[in-house]
């Protein structure tokens, strides 16, 4: 048992540096579909987003679960002065209030049709923001939109603020594994929460239409980070790059839903 723990203690410190690295800019190593309830180091702007989860909601909601944690000065935060731990709080509620996704698709289309559901995002601290297919707007209960019938039938189309393409991370999945995924980070994003300037990206799914008539789910999900838009949210290590904070499980990340759209497959 003793041997056992002691393997334990090991692998996760050998994997927390790797851990904390990656999901606060992405998922940069995993190229796949992929539902909300992965990013449980993430806050919701609000309780709905879990619904029917009863007092386990309310620790998610970003208030609580990152907001009080900046203001309390715990975790990173016991750097920061309480001047700028209340900057700090006030310049991630402005980007949270800027932040938002909306979803474009078909109110009707025939069984088996072809159609585009295009998804827009705006805010985000970047560098990277995570945009997804879903069958429902909750965060421990949705599944990706495969699971409601619709086929994702091509590359999503990323595009930045800027209309050029961002192919850099779905690139790194072998084209031979198909890379028709429901999922997609958008890489190249910066927002700056201290002049209130706030980036925005474009992702355009071609859908096909399950074969059957009836009524089906589609929502999308946005996924997106906070602390990097303001010096005050990150440190710099020695290899250079940014990290939050409030560190790995900080709560400092987002998950975002549209209302689910019901689409009716004649």
């Amino acid at each position: 048992m003793n041997r056992f723990r002691i393997l334990a203690v090991g692998i996760a410190v050998a994997v927390a540096p790797l851990a904390a690295s990656a999901y606060p800019g992405g998922t940069p190593d995993f190229q796949t579909d992929a539902a909300p309830y992965c990013a449980g180091c993430h806050s919701s702007r609000d309780a709905t987003a879990l619904a029917g989860a009863g007092e386990r909601a309310e620790k998610e909601v970003a208030e609580r679960k990152h907001i009080a944690v900046i203001l309390s000065g715990q975790k990173g935060y016991a750097s920061l002065s309480e001047s700028d731990r209340q900057t700090l709080v006030e310049q991630i509620r402005a980007l949270d209030a800027a932040s938002t996704v909306s979803m474009k698709a078909p109110a009707t289309v025939k069984a088996g049709e072809s159609f585009l559901a295009q998804v827009s995002v705006t805010g985000g601290a970047g560098p990277v923001v995570g945009v997804a297919l879903v069958d429902r707007d909750h965060r421990w209960y949705a599944r990706p939109a495969a699971s409601a019938g619709w086929t994702v039938i091509s590359p999503p189309e990323i595009l930045g603020s800027d209309g050029k393409p961002r192919n850099a991370w779905l690139e790194k999945r072998p084209e031979s594994a198909g890379r028709n995924l429901s999922f997609v980070n958008v890489p190249g994003i910066e927002s700056n929460s201290a002049t209130e300037k706030w980036d925005s990206a474009e992702v355009v799914f071609a859908l096909r239409a399950p074969d059957r008539p009836g009524t089906y789910p589609l929502a999308a999900a946005f996924l997106y980070g906070t602390e990097k838009s303001t010096l005050l949210g990150y440190t710099t290590n020695a290899m250079g790059w940014k990290e939050v904070r409030g560190g790995f499980t900080g709560g400092s990340g987002r998950i975002l839903f549209t209302p689910v759209q019901s689409i009716q497959v004649e």
